[in-house]
């Protein structure tokens, strides 16, 4: 790829976007920060890759927000963080009061009103959003303060201390935009959530999912105005994003402002650069000024030929690599062949050859970092292709042979053959890399594999479609859940589980976890869950990987942490060095 074309465009839009000529001696006022694709989607009920998330945490709110730094959950639009209650043994209440400065653009008050209709678009007919219908599915009701429009209750199932980010870890959105005529207020969450799928939508959600569905949100996020700090300006697909901070921002007047409501970026930039190497010559000539997520090739060049205009930055993070496995193939629907394949990846080697050796093994999706939960009783899978033979002939493939190519067996619908499909995102030297090496291990066996690379705004819909056998991708983790209902329970869509895994004594230990408040039971079920996933590979974790940070020494306050995307980049701010002031 052309590096100095990536350049050359990087230039035209530091002087497009600052308004201004851009050099050295008048650095632009927004910051740009790199972003290696567009966003999928900016729809804030369907969000699957942190470019998605990290837009849409810029436009809306949520009643909680992380903060890094401590590590702990916040309010954000929350007035404080709410008063947890029980009901019986199975149900737990959240109190919750909005923040009385909480407005949207238009100056009207931010109500309970607009959490309930948020919460029952998720479940709507009609409507595309079964990645949040699952994720907050045990919110079972919410009940209106009739003497305060800002405070409700939630009512959630079970009592696991997850809960808590369960019922605030969603973004509001405005009532007033997407359901004018207060047509779900007729109805209940409970009778939504339990709408039979073959049962057509009435008249009134008809027209409520014909709304959403034409505002398309995906594309048009102005189309429903968060209540947030920043307003899309402008969207160039696969060049970049501008937001800027709105003027006379609500947040900007509440005291003691927590770090989710944070906004001292005037002006932030995303620019989409695919090519690393081309992002990391902008950073180094100062045409950009953040670069996340760095490679660890680059990162180490970086360090080792340092520039002094640039600072590195380096923590743990909650994301696991990790690949996949298509369960309702045939060739892969028993757990045998999938342990067999999950030893053809040289995790070791891929530390060393893409990560410069940084990085955690995992044999589980909970971080070791979590010494509690994690189940060290567990190995990591080993680099293992003579014992991928071994499995492979217990789960009945016969080897190729002189006369017949590829392994082969008997089946129920026929004769099976071996061969894989591997999906990865186009351009992900870490995956592009684990691809080959897979390959080429499965190759010396006799295993026929086609490597798929595909473009990111396609790869999210193949794993929703089962256009795969085998995927490649990061997960993004999070240190105050461990729930994996909407990755590998049957219950969950395909957007969420995309390896279609079922398997009964998964769900009775995912749906147990999730409703346990006995913390000593739940961990011991959950250790349960880790030993039972390695045995059945629906999925096999590889490491979790290391937060890499690049940005211009002028650019303070980023909070560079163990929480994706690895800084907060509301809170950056331009600063003349101390020599030039």
């Amino acid at each position: 790829m052309n590096t100095g074309f990536y350049v050359r465009i990087l230039m035209c839009l530091g002087l497009l976007l600052a308004g201004s000529c851009t050099s050295r001696h008048a650095p632009p006022a927004a910051i740009r920060i790199r972003w290696a694709h567009d966003p999928e989607t900016l729809s804030p009920l369907a969000l699957q890759g942190q470019t998605a998330m990290d837009a849409s945490n810029l436009l809306h709110l949520s009643l909680l927000q992380a903060n890094s730094q401590p590590l702990a959950m916040e309010p954000a639009l929350a007035a404080q963080m709410p008063t947890v209650g029980r009901r019986g043994d199975s149900l737990t209440t959240f109190r919750y009061t909005i923040r009385p400065a909480a407005t949207w653009d238009d100056g009207h008050p931010v109500l309970a009103t607009d959490v309930a209709c948020t919460l029952k678009l998720m479940s709507c007919p009609g409507i595309p959003n079964e990645t949040a219908r699952t994720n907050f599915s045990r919110i079972r009701q919410i009940e209106a303060d009739p003497d305060n429009p800002r405070q409700f209750t939630l009512v959630c199932r079970g009592e696991a201390p997850e809960l808590l980010l369960v019922s605030g870890d969603f973004f509001i959105l405005p009532e007033a935009a997407l359901d004018p005529q207060h047509l779900l207020r007729r109805y209940s969450i409970p009778s939504l959530q339990r709408w039979p799928p073959t049962r057509p939508p009435d008249p009134a959600l008809r027209e409520v999912a014909r709304r959403y569905i034409a505002a398309d949100l995906a594309n048009h996020p102005e189309h429903a105005p968060g209540c947030g700090p920043y307003q899309l300006v402008r969207w160039e697909k696969d060049r970049y994003l501008s937001f800027r901070r709105k003027a006379g921002w609500w947040g900007s007047a509440v005291a003691r402002l927590p770090l989710a409501l944070h906004a001292k970026a005037p002006q932030l930039d995303y620019l989409v650069i695919p090519n690393a190497s081309a992002a990391t010559l902008a950073l180094r000539r100062g045409d950009l000024d953040v670069f996340p997520q760095m490679p660890a090739a680059d990162f180490n060049r970086l360090s080792t030929n340092p520039t002094p205009e640039v600072r590195l930055y380096l923590s743990d993070s909650y994301d696991v690599a990790l690949a996949g496995f298509n369960t309702r193939r045939p060739a892969l629907a028993d757990a045998l062949t999938r342990q067999a394949l999950s030893r053809l990846f040289d995790t070791p080697g891929l530390l060393r050859g893409t990560q410069h050796g940084r990085g955690q093994r995992t044999a589980s999706l909970v971080s070791p970092f979590e010494r509690a939960s994690y189940n060290d009783s567990l190995r990591p899978v080993p680099y293992d292709p003579a014992g991928a033979r071994a499995l492979l002939l217990r789960a009945g493939w016969q080897p190729p042979t002189a006369g017949r190519a590829g392994w082969r067996r008997a089946g129920a619908q026929g004769n099976q053959q071996l061969r894989l499909a591997v999906r990865y995102r186009a351009g992900d030297e870490l995956f592009t890399t684990a691809a080959l090496q897979f390959r080429a291990a499965a190759t010396s066996l006799g295993i026929v594999v086609d490597l798929r690379p595909t473009e990111s705004a396609l790869f999210d819909k193949a794993l929703a479609e089962g256009d795969f056998d085998v995927f490649l991708r990061t997960m993004r983790g999070n240190p105050f859940a461990t729930n994996f209902a909407s990755l590998l329970h049957s219950g969950s869509s395909t957007e969420t589980n995309a390896t279609r895994f079922s398997n009964p004594a998964c769900d009775r230990l995912i749906d147990t976890i999730a409703t346990t408040n006995d913390s000593q039971r739940r961990v011991r079920q959950l250790r349960q869950l880790q030993a039972l996933l390695q045995q059945q590979a629906p999925l096999v974790p590889l490491f979790f990987l290391s937060n890499r940070v690049a940005a211009r020494r002028d650019c303070q306050g980023l909070h560079v942490s163990s929480l994706k995307p690895g800084f907060v980049a509301a809170t950056i701010e331009r600063r003349a060095p101390a020599a030039a002031r």
